[in-house]
């Protein structure tokens, strides 16, 4: 280990906020700063739903401007959300700003693509959980609408590897992103061109993979004269936002879960190799790729979206309660007075939130929510009650329980949610640190640089230098349980065909 401190940036961009942090390791303890904290607001164009990638980027440069006022910085590296891409010319040049994955554009392409290839063979290619917004779906969708920016393209990357070519010029794409996009064959590690050439998916701009923990190079020179980080190296972390949030995770050994809650929950369990099985197809369960050539077998479950984008429906921007007094008002209803599919597929798109959780309770015979705080206890049971079966289907596929679960990001803070998800399920849960994704980011520049051996050694020094809090189940939610069960028996996802290998 370093006997100087090593100073590391880490950019973290979630589907609401980004954040940039600067890290300060000592050889001992691992200490965490803000540099820079940013909202993260699509953009609507022509009926089209955008990320405002240039605005992105130039917040990342703020904060990586902020953070070389610190003192010198040892090494760079950027984390997003998994899913959407951009297009780049043969110069290099972002084509068009990247599509929002909650755009309209993917409907109906779950049942296109299965009409072309079945779902099992689908699944067992590529071991990823059936979504219409996976990078599978939206290159379908374009080749549907004879989108010519397929053609223009020279390479496609994904949103963690576009900031890193604009940091540093690369031209490759990261594994644990990769493998969010079901494009990719979990196996094998490789592009899943068989599958995507049947589809109709052009695979000329494919890039080059590389492994998490890679430098890709010095900082570009343009982007060093901007923010003065010169002699600064990047790194190509775990670039998918949750593969570094598990990475910063102290687990507490292999049957404890994860649960990466923000904007989605993810919540899954770290695995040596892909678990594609009749049971894990069922579950509609993902395998995606993790640090250290682990997998993060898990499931999407929709998350603290339902929350936020309940306030921006029931209140003008900036006006609405805080996020801890909604939190408040969701405490003092009572629990269990209806539920809701989390995963429903009406509640992925912006939009009246708060008057589709009524239209679904009215429709399945329930009560429907009459006030604000009730209809927040509707989401936040049914999130946990939503995560308690996830669990039970986890073990299922994997061959023993799930006795823990460790909650990181920025649901570790909502207090609430923690206790009903330990509740729920019956298990204890810890929480923290709130920072997963920045710190998993920073421990995987450490480990590209030497001054870290192993994920293992990361994790003791994580557990050492950040808290975590405890919650202990307190009551029975069988009854619960089973009222959720009945409620998703008849509007469950389409039936699993057997002889998943």
């Amino acid at each position: 280990m370093t006997e100087a401190k090593l100073r590391l940036v880490a950019a973290d961009l979630g589907a609401e906020s980004g954040r940039v942090g600067v890290g300060t390791f000592d050889g001992g303890r691992l200490s965490l700063d803000d540099a820079h904290r940013f909202a993260n607001v699509p953009v609507a164009v022509g009926g089209t739903l955008h990320w405002d990638f240039l605005r992105l980027f130039g917040e990342v440069l703020t904060g990586l401007r902020r953070a070389a006022q610190g003192g010198p910085v040892d090494a760079v590296g950027v984390d997003t959300w998994g899913v959407d891409f951009g297009l780049l010319d043969t110069r290099g040049r972002l084509l068009a700003n990247p599509v929002h994955y909650r755009d309209g554009r993917t409907s109906g392409m779950l049942e296109a693509a299965a009409a072309l290839v079945p779902r099992a063979e689908i699944y067992n290619a590529t071991g990823i959980q059936f979504m219409p917004i996976n990078t599978l779906y939206q290159l379908l969708s374009m080749v549907r609408a004879d989108d010519p920016l397929l053609g223009q393209a020279d390479r496609l990357l994904m949103m963690g590897d576009l900031f890193a070519h604009f940091l540093s010029g690369s031209m490759v794409a990261e594994y644990t992103n990769v493998s969010t996009s079901q494009c990719l064959d979990c196996r094998t590690h490789t592009w899943a061109r068989p599958l995507l050439e049947r589809l109709g998916i052009p695979t000329h701009f494919l890039p080059e993979l590389t492994e998490p923990g890679t430098v890709l190079g010095p900082v570009r020179a343009d982007v060093a004269a901007e923010t003065g980080l010169t002699g600064s190296r990047v790194v190509a972390v775990a670039s998918h936002d949750t593969a570094s949030a598990v990475a910063g995770t102290p687990l507490a050994g292999p049957t404890t879960a994860f649960l990466s809650s923000g904007t989605w929950s993810l919540i899954g369990l770290e695995v040596p190799a892909p678990v594609i099985n009749d049971a894990s197809f069922a579950a509609n369960l993902t395998n995606e790729g993790g640090f250290g050539h682990t997998i993060r077998l898990l499931r999407n479950v929709m998350g603290l979206w339902l929350v936020q984008e309940s306030r921006r429906a029931l209140w003008a921007a900036d006006h609405g309660p805080s996020y801890e007094e909604l939190a408040a008002l969701a405490a003092a209803a009572p629990p269990w007075t209806a539920f809701i599919d989390p995963d429903d597929e009406r509640f992925l798109r912006p939009g009246d939130l708060p008057d589709r959780v009524r239209m679904y309770c009215s429709e399945t015979g329930q009560k429907v929510p009459s006030d604000t705080g009730t209809l927040l206890r509707v989401l936040l049971d049914s999130l946990a009650l939503r995560y308690a079966r996830v669990v039970g289907d986890l073990g299922a596929a994997v061959g023993y329980p799930v006795e823990g679960i460790h909650v990181v990001g920025g649901g570790a803070n909502h207090r609430l949610l923690c206790q009903l998800t330990a509740d729920a399920t019956g298990l204890p849960v810890r929480a923290g640190p709130v920072e997963a994704a920045l710190i998993g980011n920073l421990v995987v520049q450490a480990i590209a640089l030497g001054e870290l051996s192993s994920v293992s050694e990361a994790r003791e020094l994580i557990a050492r230098s950040f808290p975590f809090t405890v919650y202990e189940p307190r009551s029975d939610w069988s009854e619960a349980r089973t009222r959720f069960d009945a409620l998703l028996r008849d509007r469950v996802e389409p039936a699993a065909a057997p002889a998943v290998d």
